[in-house]
């Protein structure tokens, strides 16, 4: 996995009213939990925009008033008409401690399908799974040569080293559908 680093300042004060007078600040209130104290913080717009504004996934560096943390970025909120970030949480993570993730799938190879005419169709760009996050990938790789015409892998089909998959286990992540024109051939 990629490292971000991410530089914070502690806040002094929390709160709605706290919130806003920041966001006035052009800062970003932020919090980290998951470890043995909850961690109220401030960053930059600027110094978030390449961990955010990505399909990859990053353990985060973070320095808050000298003090390091390895963490994730758990969760963010926007605003509802400008689009203008507001918060975000982070997850501190430890070596021993699993954590819940979703990471993004690859998929590797022409399938047979397309090649006798149908059409790719993803049902899913991104899985969740659970373990340590030094068994996370950077991306959950599947090999789809051999998916024939009207086939599809599911989650329950698919199985990754050291990792448990926490989606429906008959969610389709990728299928070839029959094409009017593979039908057609067909005849």
């Amino acid at each position: 996995m990629k490292l971000f680093e991410l530089k914070g300042s502690k806040r002094e004060s929390t709160g709605k009213k706290a919130a806003k007078a920041y966001r006035r600040e052009s800062v970003i209130p932020c919090v980290l939990y998951g470890g043995d104290e909850v961690v109220h913080f401030t960053i930059t717009k600027d110094s978030v925009r390449k961990l955010i504004y990505t399909p990859e996934v990053h353990i985060v560096d973070l320095t808050v008033e000298g003090k390091n943390y390895k963490a994730i970025l758990k969760e963010t909120q926007f605003h509802p008409v400008s689009d203008e970030l507001l918060h975000a949480d982070f997850l501190q993570i430890f070596e021993d401690k699993p954590i819940v993730m979703e990471i993004p799938v690859e998929l590797v190879g022409l399938a047979e399908g397309v090649k006798a005419g149908g059409k790719l169709s993803r049902g899913m760009r991104k899985l969740k799974v659970k373990g340590l996050y030094k068994d996370f990938p950077e991306k959950l790789t599947i090999n789809i040569e051999s998916l024939g015409l009207g086939k599809s892998i599911s989650v329950g089909d698919v199985h990754f080293d050291n990792l448990e998959l926490l989606n429906v286990k008959n969610n389709v992540v990728v299928a070839v559908k029959s094409t009017r024109a593979a039908r057609d051939a067909a005849k």
